[in-house]
């Protein structure tokens, strides 16, 4: 069954052959593979006995040419298998590096894997196979006889894969020109002798067939998830939404919460009085305001004696400060009354704001009042 082995790295250079010249490259492998194979097999059986070949497994053409031939034949033997070994190993790297840009390129594998060097080679793809071929080596511990399981079931696994293959193209492709065409029955003949065969070898040495899915399975994994990213990150933000939410909810809560009282806070609304303070007196007035109370609305009180009111000076003075501080409401009002405890006490009851919400600026020396008669209203130039 491993007769034609590299068979599976056909796929790389098929379409860089001539036409026709594949179909001969099958012909001739299946010729060598039928005829070779079988006399090899015939010929231990027929010149070793049973007990030699058991113990000659992992060297048994070796071993034969060494008993036929003497020990040049077996070294010759040896060489031949180190250079078909390393053809194949060459061969695997090729073909590796071609599959996996491929499917890299369909958005099948991760895309950092297409990184180039200044050459042109896809030395990461080379790196990754090469650990992975260290690390399989490591998992056998080097022993030839579970590498060759691992590599059996590996082989025979992508056969079954270009018998699938060729079965998808025949129900979705039917019409796709092509220059050769397998029989349903070839087909179906083929994929189960495969079958068999992996059957065979997963019952004989089912550690073997562990090592495979150690490295099958993440890889299939990785697939899945390449193909399914974006349903996988849409699932992903699903179960984020749904632990964050209470989270998102509480904090949006406690943003409004703080935001209304800060509100609260700020809608406070503070009384200055004043009689025909300069432009520099209201400057003080306003930087306190801002730098030491929390609040957006500030009165600007004026109380008049009949006849009097505020000077055009006075007002501009007023347009000024307003324009300079936009984040606090003015309001200028002018009364026609008396400024002492009795305004005080009702200008309180009437705009509901607290007298200590109220300032003053220095009075006189003429002033009527004591600053403790006043009811609490605050001195703050």
């Amino acid at each position: 069954m491993l007769g034609i082995s590299g068979f599976e790295s056909s796929a790389n250079f098929v379409e860089e052959q001539e036409r026709g010249v594949f179909p001969k490259t099958l012909r001739n492998m299946w010729v060598v593979v039928t005829i070779f194979n079988p006399l090899m097999a015939f010929l231990a059986l027929a010149v070793i006995p049973m007990g030699d070949i058991e113990n000659n497994q992992e060297a048994l053409l070796s071993y034969m040419g060494n008993i036929s031939g003497g020990s040049w034949l077996s070294v010759l033997i040896s060489i031949d298998a180190a250079l078909v070994l390393s053809g194949a190993v060459l061969t695997s790297f090729v073909g590796v590096t071609g599959l996996v840009e491929r499917m890299t390129l369909d958005r099948v594998l991760p895309p950092f894997l297409l990184k180039k060097n200044k050459r042109g080679s896809s030395y990461r793809i080379a790196i990754v196979f090469f650990l992975l071929c260290v690390s399989i080596l490591l998992i056998t511990r080097g022993k030839l006889s579970a590498l060759a399981g691992v590599y059996t079931i590996a082989f025979l696994s992508v056969m079954v894969l270009f018998g699938i293959g060729n079965i998808l193209l025949k129900v979705r492709r039917q019409n796709l020109p092509r220059p050769e065409k397998s029989s349903w029955i070839a087909l179906l003949i083929a994929i189960g002798a495969v079958i068999i065969a992996i059957t065979g070898n997963a019952i004989l040495n089912p550690a073997y067939l562990g090592v495979f899915l150690q490295y099958f399975l993440p890889t299939i994994l990785v697939v899945a998830v390449m193909l399914n990213r974006t349903s996988i990150l849409k699932l992903l933000l699903k179960i984020i939404k749904y632990f964050l939410s209470p989270v998102q909810s509480f904090l949006t809560r406690s943003n409004d919460g703080i935001l209304k009282v800060i509100d609260t806070i700020n809608s406070q609304e503070f009384v200055y009085f004043t009689k025909d303070d300069d432009v520099a007196t209201l400057n003080k007035v306003m930087l306190y305001i801002q730098n030491n109370e929390h609040t957006k609305n500030l009165k600007i009180v004026a109380a008049f004696k009949e006849g009097e009111k505020a000077s055009p000076q006075f007002l501009a003075d007023l347009d000024v400060l307003d324009r300079e501080y936009p984040n606090i409401k003015i309001d200028f009002i002018q009364l026609q009354a008396e400024f002492g405890p009795d305004l005080i006490n009702e200008l309180s009851e009437k705009w509901n704001i607290p007298v200590n919400f109220m300032f003053i600026g220095s009075p006189g020396d003429h002033f009527p009042y004591k600053i403790e008669q006043l009811g609490g209203v605050r001195l703050i130039i």
